[in-house]
């Protein structure tokens, strides 16, 4: 495993327990502990299906690709410890039911990152793509993963001749995936909630998580929730003003009555005030009858959202006017509406039509157990003002 470059960018400053696992310097007592903290080790497995991943070799292997080639079928747990695996991995559809566990329970401590763009030249001929610049892509349905960091550390700056600069930490496909105090880190299109066909309605939950960027940070065609999670603009000197990107890009298939719901969340970020738009509608040629839709509502919006004109299009054939943006109670400098056309809002009865439940039917994933016993208290019951989540 190659070590990571850290200092172009702090968001993946190693913790602690990252250190340990890398062999550098730890605290005194730390070789005491187990690096899988409560879930177990090789020596007292969890469950018989439970593989344990280490990249000094003090797990059954040392990287999550490694992982994923001996734990073959469904129903599959990884635990990770702490360390930075640098690869990309992919969770193909036979896997349902796995799930990932950053063994410390600190989300800064175990990085899955690699760094491939869109214009990134494979090998043997062409480019990546968008969706093969991905570090990780799950298409598995039932995937679950707790306290891990899904980053692409590709850097514009690094890249100037390149002119494919999507590069994506995690794209998820499968139905009832679940992230649980996750982080995804990267700059233009970082988290991919997306579904396997454009007739596929998958639903997500991203439940105290954390995503930065800049340019449509979080897109795709997923019916996803987003709870108490953070989302976190970055600062650029690669532009003279205005937009410096955008937070959401849908894509919502225009049968899809479901698309991203953001509720009791947080934005925050480090450009100039009113620098980013809280999102716009994609349109992907793939599908022209799309009609993205994203609520946002119950969420604190900070001043780099531009309150004026919160919402702009990818492309002038399709207004943002015509697709599905709502608002509901939402807070904060970015929240205000000084103009009331270009800031739909819900009204109280629509707005109980906007939940979680609505929005993901009978799959309840916040009331569903770890291996150890039910979630902790804190990830159901804390709303965004007093506690956010770490990042």
């Amino acid at each position: 495993m190659e070590p990571l470059v850290t200092g172009r960018r702090g968001f993946l400053a190693a913790s602690a327990g990252a250190a340990l696992a890398l062999g550098l310097a730890a605290p005194a007592g730390a070789a005491r502990r187990s690096p899988f903290g409560r879930f177990g080790s090789p020596a007292a497995r969890l469950t018989e299906r439970t593989l344990y991943v280490h990249p000094g070799g003090a797990g059954d292997v040392t990287s999550v690709g490694a992982a994923l080639a001996a734990a073959t079928g469904p129903g599959w747990t990884l635990v990770l410890a702490p360390g930075i695996y640098r690869e990309t991995v992919a969770v193909d559809t036979g896997r349902t039911g796995t799930t990932w566990i950053g063994a410390s329970e600190n989300p800064r401590d175990v990085v899955i990152v690699y760094d491939n763009a869109a214009g990134t030249p494979k090998p043997g001929g062409g480019t990546y793509g968008t969706s093969g610049s991905a570090t990780v892509t799950v298409q598995a349905d039932a995937f679950t993963a707790r306290w891990i960091t899904f980053a692409n550390h590709w850097l514009r700056a690094d890249h100037p001749g390149v002119d494919g600069t999507q590069a994506v930490a995690l794209k998820v496909q499968g139905d009832r995936s679940s992230f649980w105090h996750c982080r995804f880190l990267g700059h233009q299109d970082t988290l991919y909630a997306d579904t396997m066909a454009l007739g596929t309605f998958a639903r997500q939950y991203f439940a105290h998580c954390y995503a930065e960027g800049d340019v449509d940070f979080v897109f795709g065609r997923a019916t996803a929730v987003f709870e108490h999670c953070r989302f976190r603009t970055l600062d650029r000197t690669d532009l003279a003003g205005p937009p410096y990107g955008f937070v959401f890009a849908p894509s919502t298939a225009g049968a899809n009555p479901r698309g991203y719901l953001v509720i009791r969340s947080r934005v925050t970020g480090a450009a100039p005030d009113g620098f980013y738009k809280l999102a716009r509608p994609w349109v992907p040629s793939s599908d022209p009858t799309a009609r993205p839709m994203l609520t946002v509502r119950d969420t604190w919006l900070g001043p780099g959202i531009d309150p004026a004109a919160p919402y702009a299009n990818m492309r002038d054939a399709y207004p943002w006017q015509s697709m599905r943006f709502a608002e509901y109670r939402d807070t904060g400098p970015g929240a205000v509406v000084s103009v009331p056309e270009n800031r739909p809002q819900l009204d109280a009865e629509a707005a109980r039509q906007h939940t979680r439940t609505a929005w993901l039917g009978d799959w309840t994933p916040w009331t569903q157990g770890t291996l150890t016993g039910s979630l902790p208290a804190e990830e159901v019951s804390i709303g965004p003002r007093t506690s956010r989540p770490r990042g």
